[in-house]
């Protein structure tokens, strides 16, 4: 304890260090003048006495520094001299710092900013207890990895599987909710009874379903989502036991989900709902229209479930070969489904934010080297004056850190805002199926990473002067005549580091120019249709009032009729599926007339009225369109898009084939009558898959696509359209208002590949700029070091030519090795991001031609100007500088 006093009292004294000098001046003054005085009466001169006075307490100075190093911790006093000597001198060298500062502030930025988004997304664990026991369970065909289940699938999975303790399903639906001013569609999900409990979540206001409560007997509950229970009930306590009407059924309300819970896949449901009312498909084997998610035993894992699942699989495949044909089983983490189509971008980005911060590290490195060499000479007489090379290495480390401090502080408050840009930049619906990236903050691992990357950077721009200064001899430095060797140090070290700028440039400006020329084909990929001028939004009636085929029909006739005669339209029609809005709704076919082995041919279904594909200005191939008063009083017809035509009709005509479903039921067979061009149903970058189209008058649907062409800004006609709808009928819901032409430069597919693309050029931007400017600093300061040499070279008759010549074939070399070793490693980064790639190889030539003709023009114009200067020489005034 009384050494701890000791040291804090010493400690303590730093801070009172004026009082403390001051009274010590005057203690010591009152002990030399005593013993001055012993001195004079001993017969001494005054000058003689004072001398022997100092001797006695052997020295002021002496006798003050150790007088200080009592009062203090000598540590913390030669750390705060340290300090204020690196202020001093960052201060002094203002050009050096605020650039030293910005550069690595905006890398720090950079990886800080796209940090926090990969730690929210791949890092911090899901908001479920044990998130990692969570799995998502579906069946698996061919052309799908991960396929819907079927719900008598999903009771036998149940009641087979010895890996999970227990499983559960869910799938989405839309609810026409009457309120007290009329009918809304609201988002909802229809879950199994265990669906909270496997996920771990529990009501904060009423309960969750009781097992069974899922059964077609029990009477109709659902939960209700926090946001719903604050908006629509006013977060009032009695909303439990309150009936709510969804699409005309009563339901009473049991329980209100907490604030905090969250679930991608059904992110924006309102109401979930017990699965107790099943759909006529529902009563099918071969219908597929659930997802699975489970909670693993303890001990057991993803694999060995899956390998539990596919047997299982294989057992009702033989039970039922003709629903379950190539039927097998997916089992994956559940984050993993949740976030693995970001996270190849968030990799790709988070690996171009440390190139950048890379090249920002070369480039304060380079400044810290130009900056030792110009304080060699400072540096040997403080080594000469007894300054020994543990207290330069310890200034050193100071003026390191205290100027990465000063970045450090800069980078992570602009990364902050950096993030809230780039969360802007996400749309509403986007930030629906993310919500993982809600309060996105720089919490403590992002912190942590901000820490790491500091104290990296403090270490490598500490030891950058250090390493300097261990091959320097002191003595030598304070020779004038040894600055020539210092320089050609620094030349070496300095196109080094240029080399690894240019290359680094190199990779970012290349997987920029891949992943824009990726984005440019995407967006001008065919659709086989004209997508300007088209206004799209969905119309929803409610089943009571539209159940009937007839009544469906008279609304749809009336429909495309009202909407039809607005101004600036020049047609309309329906669908149940939007063009390039993802492949799915499929349909097992089987060709009357052919061989069948039982094996599952899955196209694309789509139910469209007669004028749709001349709405779309899709291309008729062959056969006809279909008639408006093809109803369902008239046999079934169908049309076929090309792409079915090759793969199931390969050098046939395909007009007059009939087709059905696997069994060929009767009222499945219908006649092929025409062809149209491949209309992209799937998204962007997917592959275009065999469709059948029937005619929209053959089937009721109260969930209709609505789809216009105008002759105006389509945008423009929207509130039109939507306003005849209702006029048509006030409880008609219409939502998803857009053009097609903003649905797809805003489809999943496009964002991903523009703010990729946008991102990762935004850091080559950067990158070329810094690696330019390093080696627009190397050669000028290799012309400065030279600048003997060519006024010598110039006395002796050198031309300005030759000068340039030299200078520029320098700076020819050094941007010669990094693009080559720049285009080497830009190929193996391509590669490994060529899942980002869409119609574009990882070698193509002219992105790597492109891309090394500008850094290298960059380069050779940045050397230009050292160049130049070199060449303006004036050998008189050279000589006689040196």
């Amino acid at each position: 304890m009384r050494r701890l006093r000791e040291f804090l009292l010493r400690a303590a004294g730093i801070f009172r260090k004026q009082r403390r000098e001051h009274d010590f001046a005057a203690e010591i003054d009152s002990h030399l003048q005593f013993h001055i005085d012993d001195n004079l009466r001993a017969g001494m001169t005054p000058a003689e006495a004072r001398r022997q006075a100092i001797l006695t307490l052997g020295g002021i100075e002496k006798t003050a520094q150790a007088y200080r190093e009592q009062g203090t911790v000598p540590f913390f006093e030669t750390l705060m001299q340290d300090l204020r000597f690196a202020a001093r001198q960052l201060r002094k060298n203002l050009g050096f710092t605020a650039t030293s500062v910005l550069m690595l502030a905006l890398g720090i930025c950079a990886s800080v900013a796209i940090f926090a988004f990969v730690d929210a997304a791949l890092i911090k664990p899901l908001p479920y207890p044990n998130p990692t026991r969570l799995v998502n369970v579906t069946e698996s065909v061919a052309m799908f990895p991960r396929a819907n289940l079927s719900y008598y699938d999903y009771l036998d999975w149940k009641k087979m599987n010895k890996v999970f303790s227990s499983i559960e399903v869910y799938t989405g639906r839309g609810y026409m909710l009457t309120t007290g001013t009329g009918s809304e569609l609201v988002a909802g999900s229809r879950v199994s009874d265990g669906f909270f409990k496997t996920l771990g979540i529990t009501p904060i206001l009423g309960r969750d379903f009781y097992t069974g409560e899922d059964q077609p007997s029990a009477a109709k509950a659902v939960i209700i989502s926090y946001a719903a229970w604050q908006h629509r009930y006013g977060g009032r306590k009695d909303v439990i036991g309150q009936k709510v009407l969804l699409s005309g059924v009563p339901n009473t309300i049991i329980g209100v989900l907490p604030e905090s819970f969250q679930f991608a896949p059904r992110n924006n449901a309102e109401f979930w709902a017990a699965l107790n009312e099943q759909s006529s498909c529902e009563k099918r084997r071969s219908c597929h229209n659930f997802n699975g998610i489970a909670r693993l035993k303890d001990g057991v894992s993803v694999q060995t479930a899956l390998a539990d699942m596919t047997s299982i699989a294989q057992q009702l495949e033989r039970q039922y070969p003709d629903s379950n044909r190539g039927q097998g089983a997916s089992v994956d983490l559940l984050s993993e489904v949740i976030v693995g189509d970001v996270r190849p971008i968030l990799l790709t980005l988070l690996g171009g934010a440390a190139l950048l911060l890379l090249i920002a590290f070369v480039n304060v490195a380079s400044l810290l080297l130009v900056r030792s060499e110009s304080r060699r000479r400072e540096i040997a007489v403080r080594g000469a004056l007894g300054a020994s090379p543990t207290r330069l290495i310890r200034q050193f480390i100071t003026e390191g850190v205290l100027l990465v401090a000063i970045a450090s502080m800069l980078g992570i408050s602009t990364a902050f805002g950096a993030m809230q840009l780039l969360m802007g930049l996400l749309s509403k619906d986007m930030l629906v199926r993310m919500p993982y990236l809600n309060g996105l903050s720089l919490n403590f691992r992002v912190l942590f990473f901000a820490a790491c990357v500091a104290l990296l950077a403090a270490t490598v721009f500490s030891l950058t002067p250090i390493l300097r200064l261990s091959k320097s001899k002191l003595r030598e430095d304070l020779n004038e005549g040894s600055r020539g060797a210092g320089g050609t140090l620094w030349r070496k070290l300095g196109s080094n580091l240029v080399i690894v700028e240019l290359a680094v440039a190199m990779i970012l400006l290349v997987g920029a120019g891949l992943l824009g020329k990726s984005f440019y084909r995407l967006l001008h990929v065919d659709n086989g249709f004209q997508p300007d001028h088209l206004a799209t939004f969905q119309v929803v009636a409610p089943d009571g009032n539209y159940g009937k085929d007839e009544q469906s029909l008279a609304l749809q006739r009336r429909i495309i009729s009202d909407l039809s005669r607005q101004p600036g339209v020049q047609s309309v029609a329906l669908t149940s599926m939007l063009p390039v809005s993802g492949n799915g709704n499929t349909y097992w076919i089987r060709i009357v007339g052919r061989p069948y082995d039982g094996k599952h041919n899955e196209v694309n279904q789509r139910e469209v009225s007669a004028n749709y594909f001349s709405t779309l200005k899709a291309t008729l191939i062959r056969g006809r369109y279909f008639n408006d008063d093809e109803d369902p009083s008239k046999p079934k017809v169908g049309i076929i898009n090309q792409a079915f035509a090759r793969k199931y009709f390969n050098g046939q005509d395909p007009i007059g084939q009939r087709l059905g479903d696997t069994s060929l039921t009767p009222k499945s067979i219908l006649e092929i009558v025409g062809v149209v061009s491949d209309v992209r149903e799937g998204t962007l970058d997917a592959d275009t898959w065999p469709t059948l189209y029937d005619p929209i008058n053959q089937n009721s649907d109260t969930f209709l696509n609505v789809v216009a062409r105008t002759s105006q800004d389509e945008a423009s006609s929207i509130p039109a359209l939507t306003a005849a709808v209702h006029r048509i009928d006030p409880e008609l819901a219409t939502l998803g208002e857009s053009t097609v032409m903003k649905s797809i430069q805003d489809s999943p597919a496009a964002y991903m590949h523009r703010s990729s693309a946008t991102l990762i050029g935004g850091f080559a931007a950067l990158a070329l700029l810094l690696s330019v400017v390093g080696l627009y600093g190397v050669i000028a300061y290799s012309v400065s070091q030279r600048t003997r040499e060519i006024g010598v070279r110039m006395a002796l008759g050198a031309q300005r030519r030759t000068v340039y010549g030299l200078i520029l074939r320098e700076a020819g070399w050094l941007t010669g090795w990094g693009i080559f070793i720049g285009i080497l490693c830009s190929i193996g980064a391509a590669m490994l991001m060529r899942n980002l790639l869409f119609g574009t190889a990882a070698w193509d030539v002219a992105t790597l031609s492109t891309v090394a003709a500008t850094l290298a023009i960059s380069a050779l114009l940045a050397s230009f100007i050292p160049a130049h200067r070199a060449a303006t020489v004036n050998p008189v005034d050279a000589l006689r500088a040196e």
